[in-house]
């Protein structure tokens, strides 16, 4: 079996999250191979808290070397030192195929897509309308790696990462005894996948009405959505704000303190799954079948109307598909997960 294996991890933390078990597959199959991954930066802490990762190789302009470029042949050379024997290649981009062959990796793996065969040793066809995680589960399964239909996304949060989440809660007034709910009220896709933020503010509110306190998560992008709700809220005062305070290992710190999250179709959604919670996910435009939080302890909403999916960054329209989704559904939806915990 191969000895030096690389990974090129999807390029969106939900979708990296969602590939978790693809992994798990590898290694269950090469017990004894040194497996790394190649991720972007915003992407690569992740691997930290994934133990069948040996190794993760950061693909950015900075460990090109000089010049500082993020071309693919510079970002080949990143990688081309490491003398890795295969590249399995999970992103479906022409880009990725060639910065495995840049890397002059000689067996490069994976999906037929973009046209991009010819730059593959070996390839098959990508299914469709599956679950993103039986998407990455299948291209590993055709290389020979067996994978269990059960399997869920999973990372592991240590005993450190737990204390330094607790401790950062703390410092923002969190006494270690109430319930924490988290709520992330943003989504980099874009508008349409939001859930209105005085929503979300009246859930935040609902939650400490019932002896919890709900503390907001979300990267820096996400800072004037945090402000709305916060604004909108009559518990912004017990509100823990933590939007843009967190890196990935903190951010399952934090996470691993909580008992449920409230979300958009988002990277935090797929994330908090994976460190255990119990997820209430809002769905409009996408495709809750193929992109829904993996697992059976998770609520996803959604609100029937005919223009969804519509798969559209903004709507056009009114946006009924997720402002048909009420306040006392998600409430109650949380109240559950409470119990659960």
């Amino acid at each position: 079996m191969q000895k030096r294996l690389v990974i090129f991890a999807p390029n969106w933390l939900g979708d990296a999250v969602m590939a978790l078990p693809a992994i798990a597959a590898v290694r269950r199959g090469a017990p004894d191979a040194a497996i790394a991954v190649a991720a972007r930066p915003a992407i690569a802490p992740l691997f930290a808290l994934v133990p069948e990762v040996d190794e993760t190789v950061v693909l950015d302009g900075a460990a090109a070397g000089a010049g500082g470029g993020t071309s693919w042949r510079d970002l080949g050379r990143v990688l081309a030192s490491k003398s890795f024997s295969v590249a399995l290649l999970l992103p479906n981009s022409m880009r990725a195929a060639l910065i495995a062959v840049a890397a002059r990796i000689p067996e490069r793996w994976g999906y037929r897509t973009q046209m991009r065969s010819v730059l593959l040793t070996r390839s098959v066809l990508a299914p469709s309308r599956v679950h993103q995680v039986e998407y990455y589960r299948s291209l590993v399964r055709a290389f020979g790696f067996p994978s269990f239909q059960d399997s869920e996304p999973h990372v592991n949060v240590d005993a450190e990462t737990k204390r330094r989440g607790a401790a950062l809660l703390m410092s923002h007034g969190w006494t270690g005894q109430t319930p924490l709910v988290a709520i992330a009220p943003g989504a980099a896709y874009g508008g349409a996948k939001r859930w209105p933020s005085e929503r979300f503010a009246e859930v935040a509110s609902a939650v400490s009405n019932q002896g919890a306190q709900a503390v907001m998560i979300g990267s820096a992008a996400d800072a004037t959505i945090a402000t709305a709700v916060s604004r909108a809220s009559r518990a912004a005062q017990l509100m823990i704000n933590l939007v843009g305070k967190t890196d990935l290992p903190t951010l399952a710190g934090v996470l691993a303190a909580c008992r449920a999250l409230v979300t958009n179709d988002s990277g935090a959604m797929h994330f908090a799954a994976a460190v255990g919670l119990g997820v209430t996910a809002l769905f409009g435009p996408t495709r809750d079948h193929e992109t829904r939080p993996f697992g059976a302890r998770h609520d996803v909403l959604t609100f029937p109307v005919w223009c969804r999916p519509c798969m559209l960054r903004e709507c056009p329209l009114d946006h009924r598909c997720l402002r048909g989704i009420d306040t006392a559904t998600v409430v109650a939806s949380v109240r559950r997960s409470l119990q659960r915990a």
